[in-house]
């Protein structure tokens, strides 16, 4: 009787044993999943978009930025050492991204550096590779407002890109799509007639809006048309084609390439492309995000391909 009664004072110890184990367990897991939320949050947060093509993320995440910046006081010295620094085709490829040209570079308080320079400039474009939508547009051009940068496709392809200055904030340039019109080797302007326009394609000629070489002063600030880098603006004005007119000039028989400006710069905020130094993709568009806001007008555009294809072979 006194050994089984041992016996149950043991279980009973063992069990009471084995009770406190099983609560001091059940604290630390319930310690360890009081932090788990936070850790799937932190993941989260460093997770890239899905809707980013994998081929353009892979190529752009190489190229990081750092910003070099322009001392108030010692600003020409600064400005001396980047200019020493940088070789010509680096210095234009720094300032491209910057939206500045060369003439305007003296305006600059900070500038984005990408950590490697490429021969090709399609490496640092914020537009994406393909555009899956316009495989059966010829010709396509894109002004991004919020960015300060045009894309041009050939049957969804991206072809080239660049910086642009669009119109200021009490002068904005029409959103929406458009269609080129006329084009001159040298327009003059209709706000001041001094203004000369260097490879000017119309694209609203009720409003004389245009793409055109002018300065790029690392904002919006035309009045409504587009502005362009030299190089850039003598490429498109070979690569637009003109609306096509009848005979007499007074009727409109097909229009030229279409053209969309989308969307609204953040006045008064931090410019778009600085933000590259904390994020590569920050100014980046996907081709999803492209379709949503080509999507809208992609039957218009393919009609008046047509159309156009169909006035071309009557003339023929």
């Amino acid at each position: 009787m006194k050994i089984n009664l041992n016996k149950k004072k043991l279980n009973i110890c063992a069990f009471l044993i084995f009770s406190l184990f099983l609560v001091q367990c059940k604290k630390e897991r319930n310690s360890v999943s009081a932090q788990i939320p936070s850790v799937k949050s932190d993941i989260k947060e460093i997770q890239k978009p899905k809707n980013i093509n994998k081929e353009d993320s892979i190529s752009k995440s190489k190229i990081a930025y750092s910003a070099f910046i322009f001392p108030k006081k010692k600003k020409d010295s600064a400005m001396a050492v980047f200019k020493k620094k940088y070789s010509e085709p680096e210095r234009y490829t720094i300032l491209a991204l910057n939206r500045l040209d060369e003439k305007n570079s003296w305006r600059a308080d900070t500038l984005m550096i990408p950590s490697k320079f490429e021969d090709n400039f399609l490496k640092y474009s914020p537009f994406p590779a393909q555009i899956s939508l316009l495989k059966d547009v010829k010709k396509f051009v894109f002004f991004s407002y919020p960015i300060q940068a045009f894309a041009v496709y050939e049957n969804g392809e991206l072809k080239k890109w660049g910086p642009t200055s669009m119109g200021k904030k009490a002068a904005k340039t029409e959103t929406g799509l458009h269609f080129t019109n006329w084009k001159s080797k040298e327009a003059t302007s209709t706000v001041d007639a001094s203004w000369k326009l260097p490879f000017n394609v119309n694209i609203a000629n009720r409003l004389g809006i245009g793409w055109h070489e002018y300065d790029l002063p690392g904002f919006p600030a035309s009045h409504s048309c587009l502005r362009l880098l030299r190089k850039d603006a003598e490429w498109l004005y070979s690569f637009a084609d003109q609306w096509i007119l009848s005979a007499d000039g007074n009727t409109l028989k097909a229009n030229g390439i279409p053209v969309i400006v989308f969307g609204e710069y953040d006045w008064g905020g931090q410019k778009p492309w600085r933000k590259l130094a904390q994020n590569s993709m920050a100014n980046y568009l996907s081709e999803s995000e492209m379709n949503k806001i080509i999507q809208p007008y992609i039957d218009r555009i393919l009609a008046e391909q047509k159309k156009r294809e169909e006035v071309i072979m009557a003339q023929n």
